[in-house]
């Protein structure tokens, strides 16, 4: 993989991350129509590559937030600190379980499975044309919806169908408040990245060649300076209620890649 279509993800996974059309899903796309012919493995290491320079980008936005995370777990007070590092740790407990137990069945859905893809960004559309027709979001993310919201984000480690807008859809499906769904969202994935990059660099599971160090880098961080924008741009754009938009954009790509594997 070269320079340039390394820093094409890098941007590519940057602006998907935090809008709602799949930033899994439209990176097999762009790998699929690069060439790029990596197995499996090294496509998902890749993958896992970019996700972390989006966490980077998520941390430096919601810092506060973030130190608000780290100090309810370690104040050993019974506040709303407290309870608000609970409700991220309860939401990653699905797709924790779900990507250990799964691990090698979730890596074969990756590497130009176009046609589930596809078939995935078709589901992501559904879901965020129901929370764009919401009406009643007000409340704020409770114990029992953080849960729920984590069973979303588990579902989401398929390829096309989109984390944030999962998370963001199912959050004001339940009534949370937009701004809250959104921030929440973002906030809740950082653990489960860093925890996967740990995983893997501790296991030796991250496998890539001396010479893609330097792609690699300029895609990492190409992803990080397009997932600040994307993020405080995803924030404005859910608060406003324009999720239809993205809901036809996902339809649209869902039709023409499966449409591609039926005619290529």
């Amino acid at each position: 993989m070269g320079f340039l279509e390394a820093i094409i993800l890098g941007i590519i996974q940057g602006l998907t991350e935090f809008l709602p059309v799949s930033s899994s899903g439209h990176l097999e796309l762009a790998k699929y129509i690069l060439g790029d012919t990596s197995v499996p493995e090294e496509s998902l290491t890749y993958t896992v590559v970019l996700h972390f320079a989006t966490a980077l980008s998520t941390l430096v936005i919601f810092r506060k937030e973030v130190a608000q995370i780290f100090k309810g777990l370690f104040q050993f007070k019974i506040n709303e600190e407290f309870f608000f590092s609970l409700k991220i740790i309860l939401s990653m407990i699905p797709a924790v379980v779900i990507g250990l137990l799964f691990e090698e069945e979730l890596e074969s859905f990756f590497g130009g499975k176009i046609l589930f893809v596809g078939a995935m960004l078709l589901v992501t559309a559904v879901l965020l044309l129901l929370a764009d027709r919401a009406k009643t979001t007000n409340k704020d993310v409770t114990i029992g919806s953080s849960i729920i919201i984590g069973i979303a984000q588990a579902i989401a480690m398929l390829p096309g169908i989109s984390r944030s807008g999962a998370t963001i859809s199912t959050s004001v499906l339940l009534g949370v408040d937009r701004n809250k769904a959104a921030k929440f969202s973002f906030l809740m994935v950082v653990p489960l990245i860093v925890g996967k990059i740990a995983k893997d660099l501790l296991g030796g599971d991250i496998h890539f060649a001396s010479e893609e160090i330097g792609p690699m880098g300029a895609g990492f961080i190409a992803a990080f300076v397009a997932g600040l924008l994307a993020c405080q741009w995803m924030i404005a754009l859910v608060k406003k209620s324009k999720l239809i938009y993205f809901s036809i954009y996902c339809a649209i790509v869902g039709i023409i890649a499966i449409t591609y594997t039926f005619i290529a």
